[in-house]
């Protein structure tokens, strides 16, 4: 990477371009509920690439810097929804164990299993799921009213497992999730904003623990997570993320669900089509 610090038009280039990631990151963060992650990820895979890092660990670098930014995208974008009365405290108290049992279970399983695995597994649900928000005649739900325990275990397990092994903040997951039960919209992307605080932080130390040591990590690497990439995305998710909740605040519910079933779709079309 000695390029980066030799070149400053190539640094200036990358300031740019991380700076840009930031802004979407923190925009998507605020309005969909999304950590950030299904932006960040792709840019620091390849970002990481250019700079001589093999495919492998630019993926898990990508994965724990990903989930370090999302941490300060999340406090910000729940401060925010908070505001507004739309944070369901109940429900992310009831979900957090479940959360966090999976976030363990995911960061364990990520080391053992392909990331192309993971991508196309996620890719599939994403895109169900979107399909069934668009296109839906009930709106996308099928029941009135959260089903209760030990079946919000098990979906709080799943979005902790698959969130943490991609390195995304749990809203694509837990939206869908919720709006299924017909859960109102708007508390639903202020919830998954606090689902991706529960997610990021053991995520991010256990992407810490497991890279010490590493081969071929990225200059600037505290084991899986980027400090430079982080100082650089950060500050912009935090200053754009509020604005992203003021945006979900004024416009139509069902507009955002539909805005939000578009943006997954695409999402995972692009996750799919990147692994082959």
């Amino acid at each position: 990477m000695a390029n980066l610090f030799s070149d400053p038009l190539f640094l200036m280039q990358i300031v740019a371009s991380l700076g840009a990631t930031g802004v979407v990151a923190g925009i998507l963060a605020g309005l969909l509920g999304v950590g950030g992650g299904i932006v960040i990820v792709p840019v620091l895979y390849f970002l990481f690439q250019t700079f001589g890092v093999s495919a492998d660990v630019s993926m898990f670098v990508a994965v724990g810097t990903s989930l370090a930014t999302i941490i300060a995208t999340s406090v910000s974008s729940v401060r925010s929804h908070h505001k507004k009365g739309a944070v369901d405290w109940t429900l992310l108290k009831n979900w957090t164990p479940g959360v966090v049992v999976g976030v363990i279970a995911g960061t364990v399983l990520a080391s053992f299993l392909k990331g192309e695995v993971l991508t196309v597994m996620f890719s599939i649900l994403a895109f169900i799921v979107a399909l069934r928000m668009l296109f839906s005649k009930t709106g996308g739900h099928f029941r009135d009213g959260l089903p209760g325990q030990p079946l919000e275990f098990v979906f709080a397990f799943i979005i902790g497992s698959i969130s943490v092994m991609v390195g995304i903040g749990g809203g694509s997951i837990s939206v869908p999730i919720l709006s299924a039960y017909n859960f109102p919209m708007r508390k639903a992307v202020a919830c998954a904003s606090g689902i991706g605080l529960v997610i990021a932080i053991p995520g991010a130390v256990g992407f810490i623990i497991s890279g010490f040591g590493a081969a071929g990590l990225p200059v600037g690497s505290i084991g899986y997570v980027n400090l430079l990439g982080f100082v650089l995305i950060v500050p912009m998710t935090v200053l754009c993320a509020p604005l992203g909740a003021r945006i979900a605040h004024s416009v139509n519910p069902t507009y955002l669900k539909k805005a939000f079933a578009v943006f997954l779709l695409i999402t995972s079309i692009k996750m799919f089509a990147g692994t082959f």
